[in-house]
């Protein structure tokens, strides 16, 4: 086995000679197991081992997993090791072997030998299936409370239990047990003690009552821990501090409980705490970062304790204050922890002036870097909010950075908006255009909202002094609802105009040209204005003006004001429709600032319900599992692809236009020798049939089993061997849409002639890929589609590769289903079911009643309805059981609408749906996809 050992990396020099060298061992060890000759117990375990190694080198096992259990059969340690060492790496949860693998650990466990005891154990916490959930799930605790357990078994008793719990916690049943565990933690064994409060800190969270009286011995265990000497727990003592994690353990556990009722648990906890920060302020016993590490791990969940329970003003305060020593330090991680914790501790009314005490201390560490990070005390409580916008200019990033925390942590939109017209009013030169993007967005996509902001910011603009972002956000506005407010006099639509145009000639042109189009929407409105807005126009400053821009807005909207009719010019200048939601720009901003990790830290922070608000639309089931585009989905060792950026011709509706992507690519014309995929035509059938097979290519993978996968989602991975892994995903609108193709080397030997190509029957403009993909990289193409008419049959795409010399060849169907085409509708239930009747011939319907293949989850089939593209409509149908659906199928000869209702019978596990179209074959072809998602 040394020999091996040390073999391999030599060998290994050249990627070559190390496989030659692995299969030679391979096969040398598949022909000791297949000879007449009966191996003995040390070459068994020699050759296992041997395999074990190879597996973790990287290469695949197939074989001598039946010798590995046999064995767990053996009397001897090394032996035995062996076996459940390579059972807890490579054998497989659903193995079929795992009946033989759960008696030979039910012998173990029966044996009383603590050694084969604690290994059986680990075997079960390491493969954690169901199948050892259901068969132990009652005899370790047995174990782990019978008084004659060793300590060390006990130990890796409870911690099997609590590996088990949480993969299957129904398994895991409640009994006369969980009493029992709770005096673990009187045990002498710190070990024990240790694992018991991890697994009675799970258990706590969903049966709270059965353990509650874990707290006094909790409180107990913490006191003589705390009370002692560095000398006392010699084997627990880490760096001069005793049984550091231990300590941690239990005061979580301590916060999964209100504060103890009992008078003398309480005081002995107090003083716990009293200790702990009275041991912070004591000079270091070692200057070790271990040391100081271990110390404030134990200080910093005292102190979450203490604002957990909120009842004790003198800990509380003396909390604050040692949290605001911690904002000076010089050590990142402490003033970043000391932070977290203070913006918790400031919604307490016992120290909310204590916190006031530290806000210059705050406002300092705007100007250290992660100012992100550091500005989320002050967002998080809207007290304060104030404070931190007076020091804005101080720090030009901090008006980034609040823009995402008060979006992230708003608990209505009125507050979001009073607080961004606020920053924009007092550090208006630090605000980026992307804030003021995004506020224009929640607004438009709010109804409830509208009526408010446009007060707010018309108050605002009357100010003397008016930040020029100021007069953007009021211009749009009240352009758009400047009507909801236009009933007080003081608010009437003249006093709007005439407060507008009172800023136009401090501003910049673009922001001219915004309130030139504010003006002609005021028209629109508000028609007794169209006389003054038309001199306003008219004058030589506008129609004469020396800026291009400006002059032909002027001259368009007079021209367009005077001879349009009132229905054409209010057709023309509608209402915005809500906007489609995507990341937020100004997080997008941030990221690109400070590079790929930014935003991480204001992402991993705790989200209160219904407090982000994520612009105003509550995301659908699509969107949401959307990923951006530079995601790996293969996660192989790639570098991030390119920019994706959309071509912002007037024919992409994919354009983000809050993006930072660049305005000016033109759109590409047919033709154009880009690295991208065309798809002109998707109605062109093709010259075979799937599942025929054709000369130079290989056999189209069915559309079936994980193909349907993507019928209603637009991520995942579309083919995978043991060399290619091709992951997908996608994003439509209307009748265009862009997929993205990665191409993931899974062997470390390179790809070569690499070449995705274009078949018959699709007119595809493209160029190839790098035809030489490296070991472990990736590569990505990109798709524009656009479909022109109904369809069923999806596009191929054919990839041909060499990989050591032999060619290989892959022909797959793309996931492009009609339904990706889906634009969803909202309905009224009148109009719906009068939409219903008029489709009402026989070629109009599709109608299939199948059985269910899935369980019947409610939430699920929402889910699944609402990644097929359509709308579902609420209190439409009478049986509340019932889903009903409306969309538009949109293409660019012609637009198909679609209602549907699926009528679900849990009882008989049956469903029955029922699709009308103007297009017999549009529904069934989706009454067929539909269908088999079920």
């Amino acid at each position: 086995m040394s020999t091996f050992v040390l073999a391999a990396p030599i060998a290994g020099k050249s990627k070559e000679a190390e496989i030659k060298r692995i299969n030679k061992e391979l096969a040398n060890i598949r022909s000791k197991f297949k000879g007449d000759k009966a191996l003995d117990g040390y070459s068994k375990k020699k050759y296992v081992c041997k395999l074990l190694f190879i597996f973790l080198l990287g290469h695949d096992i197939d074989f001598g997993h039946m010798e590995a259990v046999n064995l767990l059969s053996s009397n001897k340690y090394t032996e035995k090791q062996i076996g459940y060492l390579f059972i807890s790496v490579l054998v497989n949860s659903n193995s079929e072997l795992i009946r033989l693998i759960n008696n030979a650990i039910k012998n173990d466990l029966a044996s009383r030998n603590p050694t084969f005891m604690c290994l059986a154990l680990h075997c079960i916490a390491n493969v954690g299936s169901r199948e050892m959930a259901e068969a132990f799930a009652s005899e370790i605790p047995r174990i782990l409370v019978a008084g004659d357990t060793m300590d060390s078994v006990k130990q890796s008793a409870a911690l099997c239990l609590l590996r088990l719990y949480k993969t299957s916690p129904d398994l895991v049943p409640m009994g006369e047990w969980t009493s029992r565990v709770v005096h673990l933690l009187n045990d002498q064994h710190m070990g024990v003690v240790t694992a018991a409060v991890s697994l009675i800190t799970c258990l706590c969270k969903k049966n709270p009552d059965d353990f509650k009286t874990c707290v006094s011995l909790a409180v107990s265990r913490l006191s003589r821990i705390v009370s002692s000497a560095s000398t006392d727990l010699q084997d627990y003592t880490y760096y001069f501090v005793p049984a550091p994690w231990l300590s941690v353990k239990l005061l979580r556990l301590l916060q999964c409980y209100p504060p103890p009722e009992d008078a003398a648990v309480k005081g002995r906890l107090v003083e716990c705490l009293e200790t702990v920060l009275n041991k912070a302020q004591e000079p270091p016993k070692s200057k070790k970062v271990q040391h100081s590490n271990a110390k404030n791990a134990i200080l910093f969940e005292a102190i979450s304790l203490i604002i957990h329970y909120d009842s004790e003003p003198n800990l509380l305060v003396r909390a604050c204050n040692q949290l605001g020593q911690f904002l000076q330090h010089r050590e990142t991680n402490l003033r970043y922890l000391a932070l977290e914790s203070m913006c918790t501790l400031a919604s307490s009314e016992f120290s909310h002036e204590a916190v006031k005490t530290h806000i210059e201390t705050v406002i300092n560490a705007l100007k250290v870097r992660g100012v992100g990070v550091k500005c989320s005390l002050l967002i998080q409580n809207h007290k304060t909010k104030s404070s931190l916008l007076q020091h804005l200019d101080s720090a030009s990033n901090a008006s980034l950075s609040v823009a995402i925390l008060a979006e992230k942590y708003a608990v209505d939109y009125s507050w979001y908006v009073d607080t961004i017209l606020n920053l924009i009013r007092i550090a208006g030169d630090y605000v980026s255009e992307e804030v003021w993007y995004r506020v224009i967005q929640i607004v438009i996509n709010r109804d409830d909202v509208q009526g408010y902001a446009a007060k707010t910011v018309f108050e605002a603009l009357q100010a003397p002094a008016c930040h020029e972002n100021m007069v953007k956000v009021g211009g749009y506005i009240l352009g758009e609802f400047g009507n909801l407010i236009a009933g007080d006099p003081r608010s009437s639509p003249l006093v709007q105009f005439n407060l507008l145009h009172s800023k136009f000639h401090l501003c910049s042109v673009a922001t001219r040209a915004l309130l030139l189009s504010t003006y002609i929407k005021f028209i629109n409105l508000f028609p007794e204005t169209k006389a003054t807005i038309q001199e306003v126009l008219r004058s030589d400053s506008q129609i004469r003006n020396a800026d291009v821009e400006l002059q032909q807005r002027a001259v368009e909207y007079l021209k367009l004001s005077s001879i349009a009719s009132t229905d054409v010019l209010a057709t023309v200048l509608e209402e915005m429709p809500p906007f489609p939601e995507r990341e937020s720009s100004i997080l997008a901003k941030l990221k690109k600032k400070k590079g790929p990790g930014a935003g991480s830290e204001l992402d991993d922070g705790k989200k209160e319900p219904g407090a982000e608000i994520n612009g105003g639309m509550e995301p659908s089931a699509s969107t949401a599992s959307t990923p951006s585009p530079s995601a790996d989905l293969l996660g192989l060792r790639a570098a991030p692809p390119a920019s994706l950026a959309a071509p912002t011709s007037a024919g992409n509706l994919l354009v983000d236009v809050f993006s930072d992507s660049p305005a000016a690519a033109p759109g590409l014309a047919p033709g154009t020798d880009e690295n991208f995929l065309r798809t002109e035509c998707l109605l062109m059938p093709p010259p075979y049939q799937p599942g025929e097979s054709k000369a130079g290519l290989g056999p189209p993978v069915p559309w079936a089993g994980e193909m349907g996968w993507f019928v209603c989602k637009n991520n995942g991975v579309l083919f995978e061997n043991q060399l290619l892994q091709i992951g997908v995903k996608s994003e439509f609108r209307q009748n265009l849409g862009r997929m993205y193709l990665f191409y993931g080397n899974k062997t470390s030997v390179q790809f070569q002639s690499f070449t995705p190509t274009r078949l018959p029957q699709l007119n595809i403009q493209t160029k190839a890929v790098d035809p030489l993909v490296e070991g472990g990289a990736q590569v990505q193409q990109v798709l524009n589609i656009e479909c022109l008419s109904d369809f069923t049959l999806a596009p191929l795409i054919n990839i041909k590769f060499r990989y050591g010399g032999t060619l290989q060849n892959i022909t797959l169907k793309l996931p492009i289903t009609l339904n990706k085409f889906f634009q969803a509708t909202e309905m009224q239930s009148q109009d719906f079911f009068q939409r219903w009747k008029q489709l009402s011939l026989p070629q109009q319907e599709s109608q299939k009643i199948f059985k269910a293949n899935h369980p019947m989850d409610p939430e699920v089939t929402k889910a699944k309805l609402l990644g097929f593209g359509s709308a579902l409509l609420d209190k439409v149908d009478p049986n509340p059981d019932n889903f009903v659906g409306a969309g538009i199928i949109q293409t660019k000869s012609l637009q198909v609408g679609c209602l549907l209702r699926l009528e679900p019978n849990a009882q008989a596990q049956m469903y029955r749906l029922t699709l009308r179209t103007s297009k017999e074959a549009v529904s069934r072809h989706l009454c067929e996809l539909l269908s088999e998602q079920f």
